[in-house]
């Protein structure tokens, strides 16, 4: 089945808030993996809107499951990424003004200096990930830059399920599906790892989680606001769920 990788972010975004120490983003680490979490991801910002550098080691330290650090491809980050050596490091695009993540990585226009950070992370003991635009060019230089995992942001087939009134079988919906169907299979054609995340909620995570050879889901804001309701445990386990019912349809 595919692994379920929660993003604790914005737990740390409401404690961020009010500059205190609560939520701990760490206990929700600890609760989503009582709640079957098959690893947690984090996003370590410039700008430290939500996780702190704290954070992330108090993670390395305390959680058994593997650690995704999501970060921006800058020298600052990836001298962070070589000290807390978490077991997968993934580039990401990073804008200060944006809410949250926009797109995809342009990974082939940067592809020189790219190449020399992927190197970097790899020696230091990590798989390396990027976060791209389901775009045979942009999966083509994934490979190229020496990446063993590609992420297929999703953004675009979760606002497709939004814009068309939540109904997942709408043709538009169903073309973005599967512009993420192709992205996957064409990756995992090259060799590469294939996992898939962003938008991603209880209500149309079946449409992503169906499709075959996608290794790990990348989810959190819609976990993190269904535990608001009813617990981190149970919103997770209702999430893995989802994707079990879904892969088996």
């Amino acid at each position: 089945m595919i692994k379920l990788c929660v993003n604790i972010d914005h737990v740390a975004t409401i404690r961020e808030a009010r500059k205190t120490i609560e939520p701990d983003p760490i206990l929700a680490a600890k609760e989503a993996c009582l709640g079957g979490a098959d690893g947690i991801t984090l996003h370590i910002r410039e700008d430290r809107r939500h996780m702190q550098d704290e954070d992330l080691f108090r993670l390395r330290k305390i959680i058994k499951v593997p650690l995704n650090l999501e970060l921006a491809a800058t020298p600052e980050m990836i001298d962070l990424a070589l000290k807390s050596n978490p077991d997968m490091a993934m580039l990401v695009p990073e804008g200060r003004n944006e809410i949250t993540t926009e797109g995809g990585l342009d990974i082939a226009a940067d592809i020189n200096r790219l190449r020399d950070m992927v190197a970097a992370l790899t020696e230091g003991g990590m798989r390396v990930s990027a976060f791209v635009d389901a775009k045979e060019e942009q999966i083509d230089a994934v490979l190229a830059s020496g990446c063993t995992v590609c992420e297929i942001h999703t953004g675009q087939y979760a606002e497709s399920f939004i814009n068309n009134n939540f109904v997942i079988d709408n043709k538009e919906v169903q073309h973005e599906r599967a512009n993420v169907h192709t992205a996957v299979q064409y990756a995992v054609g090259l060799g590469l790892q294939c996992n898939a995340g962003h938008g991603l909620t209880h209500l149309n995570v079946s449409g992503i989680a169906s499709i075959e050879n996608i290794s790990e889901l990348h989810i959190g804001h819609s976990i993190v606001s269904r535990s608001v309701l009813v617990g981190m445990q149970t919103s997770v386990r209702e999430m893995k769920q989802q994707i079990e019912d879904s892969s088996h349809e």
